[in-house]
């Protein structure tokens, strides 16, 4: 992939975040007295639906039969993210902090979920949302805005939406959350498969979490032929139990990050870990941050590595679920393992330059302009000439944002 071959430079903010969208009319004059603001949710990835129905035709003309109802089902949590940016550190006891940088986003499972539906999956999600603001907000962003399919979705009475305040500093960043367990409703197999409300959709593929044990449903799904993916979060209790790990027998792609490959292998590398992994699942893939990642397909016996995207780092929130989305495009959309790993960390990669979280996933449009920019070499960029073939033609040099309730570029008018 040459430096012509993508397509334009990202219109940004000296503080390296993109511009959004205009604002959706809300009817009347703008800033009218007595008038509440109406948010925009306008489709930052229009393009994406040239890809969905791209994949969807490969499928037919590989006669693989009717499409499923899905690309990729998922269940879990979904946080309310409210991201400070622009911090030299965290603030001392009995001390404050000002900063210039403050912005909000689905979090927790929305954040896959977001990724991959920009890249042009369709993707269905089952979870729970609280009856209050940011419940309502959380369901039309993902719904109205991001295109991700909550039929089998349902909002909580008088359960508080969990939240989660992210403090970015230093490319990096520390996390303070808010959540109360959601009410027991009556589901042997724990309150996430309850909002199901009925046995889930036909998918290609599922995303699971194997913190806790693999859900009926997804045992029942890898039994019709999805594939299951599956990542896990840090371990509170940092004892890693291997029961965690015996859980693997019911998953196909496993994608931890290094830190927790290594706590639960007891291994001293990232490289160990996978290899030790691999033993128990067929796709491993252990995220390296910053030392890119290393995958292995224990059926065919290859590995594959790459390093980090040399960009700078701005905001890492949801750059592992970004990554994980890549890599299950990749994997429906047939790649090699290298190529599958390359386009998870071109996804990562790009995700980090804003600040934003899921809603910092990347579009197409942005994929296509990245050559452009000029922040990495040629000779970097060309092993990922692979990607153009999948850029639409609709994707346009211009990077948009969806819109941030809080964002540090308002424009203030008299």
């Amino acid at each position: 992939m040459t430096a012509g071959t993508l397509r334009g430079a990202p219109a940004a903010g000296e503080d390296g975040t993109a511009a959004a969208p205009p604002a959706a009319p809300s009817g009347g004059e703008t800033g009218a007295r007595g008038r509440p603001p109406e948010p925009s949710l306008a489709d930052p990835c229009a393009e994406r639906g040239a890809v969905t129905e791209r994949l969807l035709a490969e499928r037919a003309d590989g006669g693989q039969g009717p499409a499923p109802d899905l690309d990729v089902f998922l269940s879990g949590q979904v946080f309310m993210d409210m991201i400070f940016t622009g911090l030299p550190g965290l603030p001392p006891p009995g001390t404050e902090l000002f900063t210039d940088g403050l912005g909000s986003a689905p979090g927790g499972i929305a954040n896959i979920a977001v990724a991959m539906s920009r890249l042009g999956l369709r993707v269905g999600l089952a979870a729970p949302f609280g009856d209050d603001l940011f419940g309502a907000y959380l369901w039309r962003t993902l719904a109205e805005q991001e295109g991700v399919d909550l039929g089998h979705s349902r909002r909580v009475p008088a359960w508080p939406t969990p939240v989660t305040v992210s403090l970015a500093y230093d490319s990096d960043r520390s996390m303070v959350t808010y959540a109360k367990p959601v009410p027991d409703i009556g589901s042997a197999d724990g309150p996430y498969e309850e909002v199901l409300g009925s046995a889930p959709p036909s998918a290609r593929a599922c995303f699971i979490d194997i913190e806790r044990p693999v859900p009926a449903w997804a045992r029942d799904m890898r039994a019709t032929g999805t594939t299951v993916f599956a990542d896990l979060g840090w371990d509170a209790t940092e004892t890693w139990s291997s029961e965690v790990l015996d859980r693997l027998e019911h998953v196909d792609v496993f994608l931890p990050n290094a830190v927790e490959a290594m706590a639960y292998t007891r291994t001293a590398s990232p490289e160990a870990a996978a290899r030790a992994l691999s033993e128990r699942v067929p796709v491993v893939v252990v995220k390296r941050g910053g030392a890119g990642a290393i995958a292995i397909d224990a059926r065919s016996g290859e590995v594959a590595e790459t390093d980090a995207l040399p960009v700078r780092a701005l905001d890492a929130t949801g750059a592992g679920d970004v990554f994980g989305a890549g890599f299950l495009f990749g994997t429906l959309a047939g790649l090699p393992l290298d190529e599958r790993l390359k386009f998870a960390n071109l996804c990562a990669g790009l995700s980090v330059r804003h600040r934003s979280g899921s809603l910092g996933a990347p579009c197409w449009g942005e994929i296509a302009a990245f050559g452009e920019s000029g922040e990495v070499p040629e000779e970097v960029l060309e092993p990922y000439a692979f990607v153009v073939d999948y850029i639409p033609d609709s994707a346009t040099d211009t990077v948009v944002r969806a819109e941030p309730t809080l964002r540090d570029d308002l424009q203030h008018s008299s």
